[in-house]
């Protein structure tokens, strides 16, 4: 197909700007414009990744500003499947957010017209659509300064869907939100400029010519903290649990993305091309990985606010990923990129099913609630799920994923002697913490007796748009996680060069 990476990228553009050109009249149907557009998109992302599972590479280039700058998009064996994975959750998160948008306008703005709530509608699926281009450009682009564009399209995404769809705390939580990541893209851009003063070029397939040149450290510095701030790794970790708690819970899932993609542009720009450089910073990354799983674990255990809870579990589910890709041997690089996919998808819906338990009760603090599940059994259902796909349980693909990272994890343990070693147990024995904050909120969400609050109350499952695609989501995580093999193969293709 012509320009298939390009459709991938404009399409979701260009339905944003047809739903607010047409917003006055179709401002309740927009959800289900961008749901198909993100389902089109999603479709040809597989068909990508089909073709370069056959061996070959999809490359387009277009919009040559000057030497060095342009538009260029690469589909391998590490961006096909990474990007059909993100595609996929925006089409089921876009199909989710129908309903519960629509509740939330209800709420929100109930003195307003029925005219001016349809408006509110169409100007939120006008913004989410800029997630799946932002996400498809950071990924396919092969040039380090559209890189940080769409990354900076990405922040500013979030920033106007939480300070122009909510409440005055969300506002400031949103500025909080920007300001962080800004400062992480400028650190990005500034690695950039130091990489082109070295070799000349902005091509990340032309970062190993900075191997050995007198700035490599510093680059690669400015690369790591930039991408930590992303990934919220310890001490750069302060701004995550406000504003992952915050945000529309609807794309709860996509912000999980938003910061999770960190791991594979690090991978990408300082894994693969510098890994001797970079190699130095292994140690100590792994250190701040085990340290961030342990507080996130801890820093959750303590939340009594559902949403909050879902949030601060993400600092602890990110380092898994890190401590993988910092171990640097093939399989922990390997296992550290399907974590992140494993964890998207579990992200996706445990915190999906936190807002539909939000959605239903209107209630935040889990010590009202209780019982739940004889009332809302298919919520129960997904809570559990996303119990079991965060924990690594099988037959999930994050099971799968982190029996492949830990294996690379401790074959660099046990190379590095005692201290590397007890980096791998204590990193495996920190998935226990995962499983007793998943589970133990839903001990006190769904069972024991009913809260007296919610006894009498009309409770019920909400409508199948806001299950079937959670459903959806966990049904794919089952089948990488029984058939990892073309995952792991398409990975390989180009982390295998280490």
């Amino acid at each position: 197909m012509p320009a298939i990476l390009l459709q991938i990228l404009l399409t979701p553009a260009l339905t944003a700007l047809v739903i607010f050109l047409t917003r006055r009249r179709r401002g309740q149907v927009a959800g289900w414009i961008a749901a198909l557009s993100l389902f089109y998109t999603t479709c040809l992302a597989v068909l990508v990744t089909i073709e370069v599972y056959r061996g070959d590479v999809v490359f387009e280039e277009y919009l040559v500003i000057a030497p060095g700058i342009g538009l260029r998009l690469l589909a391998d064996g590490l961006s096909a499947p990474t990007l059909a994975v993100i595609l996929l959750l925006c089409t089921a998160l876009a199909v989710y957010s129908i309903r519960y948008v629509e509740h939330r306008t209800e709420i929100l703005y109930h003195s307003e017209s029925t005219h001016a709530q349809a408006g509110y509608h169409a100007r939120f699926f006008t913004l989410l659509l800029f997630f799946p281009a932002g996400f498809t450009g950071t990924i396919l682009s092969t040039n380090l300064v559209a890189v940080y564009f769409f990354m900076e399209v990405l922040t500013i995404t979030l920033f106007f869907l939480m300070a122009f769809f909510g409440y005055r705390e969300r506002v400031r939580v949103a500025f909080v939100s920007l300001a962080w990541g800004i400062i992480g893209a400028l650190f990005f851009l500034v690695g950039s400029l130091v990489v082109y003063s070295q070799i000349g070029s902005l091509e990340i397939a032309d970062l190993h010519e900075m191997a050995g040149t007198p700035l490599v450290t510093g680059a690669i510095v400015l690369f790591v903290i930039s991408l930590m701030m992303k990934l919220a790794v310890v001490p750069f970790h302060v701004w995550m649990p406000s504003v992952h708690a915050e945000h529309p819970t609807c794309i709860a899932g996509l912000l999980a993305v938003y910061a999770n993609l960190a791991v594979y542009i690090l991978i990408r720009v300082a894994v693969l091309p510098l890994r001797d450089d970079f190699a130095r910073f292994g140690p100590p990354l792994m250190v701040l990985a085990l340290v961030t799983m342990i507080y996130g674990s801890l820093l959750t255990l303590a939340q009594t606010d559902i949403k909050r809870l879902a949030a601060c579990s993400t600092i602890s589910q990110i380092a898994y990923s890190v401590l993988g890709l910092a171990a640097l041997t093939i399989a922990s690089v390997e296992g550290s990129m399907f974590f992140f996919l494993s964890h998207i998808m579990g992200k996706t819906v445990f915190f999906s099913t936190a807002g539909i338990v939000v959605y239903v009760t209107g209630i935040r603090d889990m010590d009202a609630l209780g019982g739940l599940a004889k009332k809302m059994p298919v919520t129960a259902a997904l809570w559990l799920i996303g119990c079991m796909m965060l924990s690594g349980f099988p037959p999930f693909s994050s099971f799968t994923a982190e029996w492949i990272m830990f294996t690379g994890i401790f074959e660099r343990g046990v190379r590095a002697g005692p201290l590397g070693l007890a980096v791998a147990i204590s990193g495996v024995t920190a998935i226990l913490l995962t499983v007793a904050y998943t589970f133990g909120a839903a001990r006190k969400i769904f069972f024991g007796p009913l809260s007296p609050e919610l006894a009498d109350t009309d409770l019920r499952d909400p409508p199948w748009t806001m299950t079937v695609p959670l459903f959806v989501v966990a049904g794919v995580s089952v089948v990488l996680g029984l058939y990892p093999g073309p995952m792991m193969d398409l990975l390989h293709t180009v982390i295998g060069t280490l």
